[in-house]
Parts: structure tokens; C-alpha cells; sequence
């Protein structure tokens, strides 16, 4: 946070020191605990993502009385966002910290402030459906064209999560699993990369097969617009494995690997299997025994028999089966499931990520499609630290770290701006424990004037 040269406030003494006397008064400068924004200014630049957004955003104030453009705006939300700022009633008092003033192109001291909370609540309420729609398919068509070559082929798992509100937000309800109101909006994750694809403020109850169905469709379509060779696999949970979308997945050339809930009829095709490996375990006298098999399984409601996997796992306390259902003809049930199906486990650490550490549960506007721009804002703040994160070279301790740990060591560092009629003067603390690696970044991050 800033602080001014010009306190009113009286000094105030500390406990002594070695007989010494300590003294203390805010009186230190221009100074701001944020100097690691301009990571993400760097990152911004990098990926050209703010300004596409701002394209994409409706505008319709009078030009004679803008005094911020949406850019400013936009960025000035999501650098405070994944600097730990997710409420728009942080920006009162960071719209005059001169970190953030440089971050957006502003000079610290004699540049105009960023926009206030009342400013960021109208851009958060502005856009209409379409003009959402168009940011999400900005966002994916940005995503598709910061690969050099089309990837042969992507892995992308899709969940929801519980977003719990306090209020009477539209698109809420009551969910029973949960025991609370809340929104189950959306996540869609690349598998090779932890990249956040695209997010879906929905209400709060399971998706089912038609609402699937058309997410999948509308992702698979604007991704074939770029990479129209590129095969695409969905990974998800049992609950959409639906009928509706593996037919829509197999008339489209699209593989999938869902969980699916247990039966009596799956029970009994596995049987033979789940008898022997009792057997096997009951002999060996091991505490555990796991072992894999597949069967051709087609419930009433399917249009045909598809290929299950089942996970067979026994102990001395009992059997328990897990399985999964796929299109995918090669491969053997243990890699389908092990190696592939169970990798699937990284999204919910990815959204915990989005969620926790970026605080997109924020979702506390009273409109959905408000909410819908809020989720949109933290998405690109999750685009931005994973891009400082994939900055950090592999041989650093804060390689793979998460993002409340890069905002800790990164982010939140302590910088002295000194504004002359010349120049800007950024002075960093002497004992940062993380300057080298700070400055590597910097580099790798903004490029060099010319």
C-alpha cells in the first residue's frame, strides 16, 4: 500500500533495542508492499491478454467523459486480484499505490489514479450475454494461438465445484450433497499444461446430459476453428458420462473417459474376476491386492455397448470396484485407468487454485451474468500467475510452487518510487531474499527497450 512524505500522525516509540531507543512514524515515502505487479504486467504483455479482452468488451459511455479506457480498468482488476485484492472495494485505496499506477501505465506521483470501486462495479455489471460469450470464445481462441504448431493431441478435463453464496444471487439453489445454496459452475483444464481453458457460472445443481452435451459442443467447435486435426480427449467424473454425451462424442470424433456408478449388471460381469482376485489375496495372505479388467457394457438408455474398465481393489477388509467407461480401443485396462483416467486428479488441484487462491468464489453479485464476468476477471488472473509460474526455471525452489506461495515471495516485495521530471526510480529492499530470482524473471518477462 502507499504510503505519503507527509504524516500528521506524531512519531511512536517501539521497546529499546540494546539501549538503544526505537522510534517509528509513517513517514518512509512513496512506497508499495506490491512490487512484484510488475511480474504481471510482463506476463500481460507477453500474452496480449488484456488488451483482447478489452476488444471484446462492449463500451458505450460517452468518449467526451471516459476518464479510464476499459484496458485500465480490466487490468487494474485482475493485477489486484492474483495480487490478493479480490474485492472491487480494495481498489479505493490501491488505485493511488504507485506499483499498480506504473503496472498500468500511469506515473506514480504525478499520473491521474486508477479507477474506484464504484467505476469497477459498472464494468463488472456492463456486459450482456453475447458480449460474455465472445470474451469466453476470446479467451480460448488466445489460448489456441499461444501454441506455435497445432498439438497433435490435447487432453481436457472437465469439472465443476461448489461455489457457496450468502445471499440471494439469481442462478442459486439448494444443494442437498452439499447442504448449502450455492452456484456449480464449470471448470475446463488442459491436462499437458494446467492451463485454464474456459469457466461456466451455472446453477447449483448437476449438470445433465444435454447441458453437457452443449458445452462440450460449443469448446469442440471453437477449438476446430484453429486446430481442425488436433484429436481431443475429455476426461471427466461420473456424472458426465451421459448418454447424450458420448453419442455426441462418438458421432464427432471426439474420445473420451468417464467414471460410471456401479450396478447390478456391471457387478455381475466383473464378478469372475473380483472372485479370483479374492482368492489370489486370500493365498498370498497380503494386506492388498489390485488388479484391472474390461467388459462390453450397454445400459438400457445407451445407444450401444461401450467399454468398461473396472478397477478391482481387495483387502482384508472387504472388495471395492471402481469403474470407468471410454471409447478409446487400445490400450490396457491399467493404463486406461492408472495412468490415464486417474491423472484426472490434477484438475481439483487446479481448481483449488482458482477457487482458493484467486478467490473466484467471490460470485457475490446479484445478477449471473455480473458473477459470469467476475469468474471471467479471476480466470485471467489464473492466466497470468501460471504464466509467471512457468517462468520459473525447473533448478528454482519455487518451481511448481502454488500461487499463494509465488504471491508471497514474488509479488508481495516492498519497492520505493522516487518520480523526477526525468524518470522513475523503483528502489527494492537490499535483503530480498528472492532479488536474483526476481530480476531473471523481469527479464525473461518484459522485453528490453529498444
Amino acid at each position: 500500500m502507499p504510503a505519503t512524505d507527509n504524516d500528521t500522525v506524531l512519531p511512536f516509540t517501539l521497546p529499546n533495542v540494546c539501549r538503544k531507543k526505537v522510534s517509528a512514524a509513517f513517514d518512509g515515502g512513496t512506497i508499495s508492499s506490491d512490487g512484484g505487479v510488475f511480474l504481471l504486467a510482463g506476463a500481460d504483455q507477453r500474452l496480449g491478454l488484456i488488451d483482447a479482452l478489452a476488444a471484446l468488451f462492449p463500451d458505450h459511455r460517452d468518449p467526451s467523459q471516459i476518464s479510464h479506457s476499459i484496458a485500465d480498468i480490466l487490468r487494474e482488476r485482475i493485477f489486484a486480484i492474483a495480487c490478493g485484492y479480490p474485492d472491487g472495494n480494495d481498489l479505493d485505496m490501491l488505485r493511488a499505490d504507485p506499483a499498480f499506477k506504473i503496472a498500468c501505465g500511469r506515473l506514480p506521483e504525478s499520473g491521474a489514479d486508477l479507477a474506484s470501486q464504484p467505476t469497477i462495479s459498472r464494468l463488472e455489471n456492463a456486459p450482456d450475454l453475447r458480449s460474455l460469450i465472445r470474451m469466453s470464445h476470446g479467451m480460448v481462441d488466445l489460448w489456441c494461438r499461444s501454441h506455435a504448431i497445432a498439438p497433435k493431441a490435447i487432453t481436457l478435463d472437465i469439472d465443476d465445484t461448489a461455489d457457496t453464496v450468502h445471499g440471494h444471487q439469481q442462478l442459486s439453489l439448494f444443494n442437498a450433497h452439499y447442504d448449502e445454496r450455492c452456484f456449480l459452475p464449470i471448470h475446463v483444464y488442459d491436462a499437458d499444461t494446467g492451463h485454464c481453458v474456459l469457466t461456466i457460472l451455472r446453477p447449483g445443481k448437476t449438470p445433465d446430459g444435454k447441458e453437457i452435451r452443449g458445452h462440450i459442443r460449443r469448446l469442440v467447435r471453437r477449438i476446430r476453428m484453429h486446430w481442425p486435426t488436433t484429436r481431443i480427449t475429455f476426461r471427466g467424473d461420473s456424472h458426465y458420462g451421459r448418454k447424450e454425451v458420448m453419442d455426441w462424442c462418438e458421432q464427432h470424433d471426439v474420445t473420451y473417459i468417464f467414471g460410471l456408478a456401479p450396478n447390478k449388471v456391471l457387478a455381475e460381469q466383473v464378478f469372475p474376476k473380483l472372485d479370483e482376485c479374492c482368492v489370489r489375496r486370500a493365498l498370498a495372505q497380503t494386506e492388498k491386492l489390485r488388479d484391472f479388467t474390461w467388459t462390453r457394457y450397454a445400459a438400457k438408455s445407451w445407444s450401444r455397448a461401450r467399454r468398461v474398465v473396472a478397477r478391482i481393489e481387495v483387502t482384508r477388509k472387504g472388495a471395492d470396484v471402481r469403474y470407468i467407461v471410454t471409447n478409446v480401443n487400445g490400450g490396457t485396462a491399467r493404463n486406461l485407468y492408472e495412468t490415464v483416467y486417474c491423472a484426472r486428479g490434477q484438475a481439483e488441484n487446479l481448481i483449488k487454485r482458482h477457487k482458493s487462491q484467486l478467490a473466484s468464489d467471490r460470485t457475490s453479485c446479484r445478477s449471473p451474468l455480473a458473477n459470469q464476468m467476475r469468474l471471467i476477471l479471476h480466470t485471467a488472473a489464473y492466466w497470468l500467475m501460471r504464466m509467471i509460474q512457468a517462468a520459473i526455471p525447473r533448478s528454482e525452489a519455487l518451481a511448481g510452487a502454488e500461487f499463494s506461495t509465488i504471491r508471497l515471495r514474488l509479488l508481495k516485495i516492498a519497492v520505493r518510487v522516487r518520480e523526477t521530471a526525468s524518470r522513475v526510480r523503483l528502489a527494492f529492499a537490499a535483503n530480498c531474499p528472492e532479488a536474483r530470482l526476481y530480476r531473471e524473471l523481469i527479464g525473461s518477462l518484459i522485453p528490453r527497450p529498444t
